[in-house]
């Protein structure tokens, strides 16, 4: 917000065209034993700075969530940058596109014309899950409430999909339709953690984690990360770069609010509706999109949410193979997604906009470019659909 002198009020400060997206990289490597964390990053912050054409020397905002080790003092010391701004927002998964809003905001208010974004870990290597119960310490104020049920990251989402089954009529084979979408994606990505194409019926014969959810239901455990590089529009103008222009951003929380908690929509229906405002389009102008997938009904609730079909018509949606490049009306996480791809240190958001990145330069795999892609959205969901979660939402376009 910016104060207005001659209507004697505050009026609104649009990202809408003053922020690019230069560069991408995402880490090539789903299990890294032989590096730091901090190490990961430095290699992705590399790899996009090349990517647009930079040099570390250019930065001068830096952005990061809380997967980056010592936070963001750490790691702008680690980089050797010198900053201006610096922002260590962290809302888990939606945090990176969180991120790139946020330096985009800080460009539009002069803070910082080179803005880096970092994201990296290792949760393969070092054994880590979502099955596990969460681990806080008693001074977060809904510790004694909640985590003597035992709340994991599995058993909060099995809870949507089981209210979105009894409500809407979802059924796990419609489920199991994103997930399929994802395998005929990842069979062209050699960098992919799972690249074998799956069935209906492979997903619901794989194991049961949490009823309804079955394994392949879930997401992967992958190490490695990625970066973005976002510029003001001179500095766009100036390089040997497509230029991807954002236009549009969104953020919600929403929690239980004490047990008022309805899980049937989740905070993408306010983030989304934000970002499409700003950018001034609608869902059906929307290209390629890039839905989080924790997990499969992570995807079906985004889609119902942000307006690509009714609530309640997310299982059929995905069932009518509307998710696969080539075929459907919406093709998503081109890549193979978090379910078959990536999902580095559970904050899959970064993936999602990589991808994005790529699709609307025109470098993903040939076999599943979407033709004539010129908008793009993104978006994210950090926390627990079953406890309280943070949704952000990002719109780009090629210009």
């Amino acid at each position: 917000m910016k104060f207005d002198q001659n209507h004697g009020g505050f009026t609104n400060m649009s990202i809408e065209g003053k922020a690019y997206i230069a560069g991408a990289f995402e880490h090539p490597k789903r299990l890294v034993e032989d590096k730091s964390v901090a190490a990961i990053h430095a290699e992705c912050a590399k790899g996009a700075l090349e990517d647009a054409g930079l040099t570390l020397q250019d930065v001068d905002g830096y952005f990061c969530a809380g997967d980056a080790p010592g936070g963001a003092l750490s790691m702008v010391d680690y980089l050797g940058l010198n900053v201006r701004h610096v922002d260590s927002t962290e809302t888990g998964g939606s945090s990176y596109i969180a991120h790139v809003s946020h330096a985009a905001q800080a460009i539009t208010a002069g803070k910082c014309n080179v803005a880096l974004i970092t994201m990296g870990g290792r949760p393969r290597a070092e054994g880590k899950s979502g099955v596990k119960p969460k681990k806080f310490t008693p001074n977060v104020p809904e510790v004694p409430f909640e985590i003597p049920y035992g709340p994991t990251a599995v058993n909060e989402y099995a809870m949507a999909a089981s209210l979105h089954m009894h409500k809407y009529g979802t059924t796990s084979e419609q489920l199991a339709w994103v997930k399929v979408a994802a395998s005929h994606h990842a069979q062209y990505n050699p960098n992919a953690r799972l690249k074998d194409l799956v069935t209906v019926e492979d997903v619901l014969h794989s194991p049961m984690i949490a009823d309804p959810l079955h394994l392949m239901d879930c997401c992967v455990v992958s190490d490695g990360g990625g970066a973005l590089v976002v510029v003001n529009q001179e500095i766009a103008r100036g390089l040997k770069r497509p230029l991807i222009k954002v236009i549009g951003a969104g953020e919600s929380p929403k929690g239980p609010m004490g047990g008022n908690m309805d899980m049937t929509y989740t905070a993408a229906v306010h983030s989304g509706k934000a970002a499409f405002e700003e950018a001034g389009v609608n869902p059906a102008e929307i290209k390629y999109a890039g839905i989080y997938d924790s997990f499969t009904i992570t995807v079906i609730m985004q889609l119902e949410d942000l307006g690509f079909c009714k609530k309640g018509e997310g299982g059929k949606f995905v069932a009518d193979g509307n998710l696969i490049a080539g075929i459907g009306n919406l093709p998503i996480n081109t890549d193979g997604g978090g379910l078959n791809n990536n999902h580095p240190t559970s904050r899959g958001g970064m993936t999602k906009l990589i991808e994005a990145v790529r699709q609307l330069r025109e470098e993903a795999h040939p076999e599943v470019q979407v033709k004539d892609c010129d908008i793009a959205l993104v978006n994210g969901i950090g926390g627990g659909l079953g406890s309280r979660h943070c949704s952000a939402t990002l719109i780009m376009e090629r210009v």
